[in-house]
């Protein structure tokens, strides 16, 4: 094995080189799904916030009450579907 070595010196930097880039990799993979759950999250509660406030314009309600309940269950949605994909990461 030391003959091996010695005739390809390049052989311990190519595995350094291909650790260093699967490092990379999965880095990059899990910070690209991390940042979809996240753009996920903020589509859904602006979603409800965005639907509340057509109701309430659409019903004419002094208070914002659709405006409230919605955001509120879009927060609780995002939240249980950020809950249920983690898993899978």
């Amino acid at each position: 094995m030391a003959e091996t070595t010695e005739n390809n010196p390049e052989q311990p930097d190519d595995e350094a080189q291909r650790n260093l880039l699967k490092k990379a990799t999965e880095k990059t993979t899990s910070y690209a799904q991390y940042s979809s759950i996240a753009f996920q999250m903020l589509g859904t509660i602006g979603l409800g916030v965005w639907g509340g406030m057509k109701l309430d314009e659409w019903q004419g309600n002094e208070r914002p009450i659709w405006t409230i309940v919605l955001s509120l269950t879009a927060i609780g949605a995002s939240l249980y579907l950020f809950i249920r994909q983690l898993p899978k990461y």
